[in-house]
């Protein structure tokens, strides 16, 4: 069994688990759209040399989408989705939530360069952020909360289903 690179891992999973009629669907295929677009362009700025289209698709969604770790952590009464958005803010930020999925995006502005500055290298080119997760269990998408404090994403969901419990008392019995 080969193992996925780190790249691999951030990237790929939504193309895996997303398929016509999950709710993000038509906004995974928006993202995946421009990962195509401009994989082919590298395809091109290559001359049509095949065998090297998997390098072009990683490239290319590196460029378009910041890979962002996530932790997802379990109660016995809700689920925290813990992930890392550096530069990111309330603003730049969207949660969409199923019951049985959340969905992380985010577009911050670039950083307004200098009329007199002439770019010589840059590692910070994605700007934008897609993530959908598969929760482990059923979620009420109305008790959700999110926030963000230093480059941190903290989503606090609470589980559907957990029914109150009940004591159980032992009573005699009557003839």
């Amino acid at each position: 069994m080969r193992l996925e690179s780190e790249l691999e891992r951030f990237l790929a999973p939504e193309s895996r688990i997303l398929n016509p009629g999950d709710a993000f669907f038509e906004l995974s295929q928006e993202f995946n759209d421009l990962i195509t677009q401009r994989a082919f362009e590298l395809y091109q700025e290559r001359g049509c040399g095949d065998g090297h289209d998997r390098q072009d698709w990683l490239q290319a969604a590196s460029e378009i989408l910041l890979a962002i770790p996530v932790d997802l952590l379990e109660t016995e009464g809700g689920l925290t989705v813990r992930a890392d958005v550096p530069g990111f803010g309330e603003r730049d930020l969207e949660v969409r939530v199923t019951p049985r999925r959340v969905c992380i995006t985010g577009k911050r502005q670039d950083i307004s360069k200098s009329s007199d500055e002439k770019l010589i290298y840059a590692e910070r080119r994605s700007n934008q952020i897609f993530r959908a997760l598969d929760l482990p269990a059923e979620i009420d998408a109305d008790r959700v909360d999110a926030t963000v404090s230093n480059g941190i994403l903290e989503i606090r969901l609470m589980k559907v289903g957990l029914g109150k419990k009940v004591p159980v008392i032992a009573k005699s019995a009557t003839a």
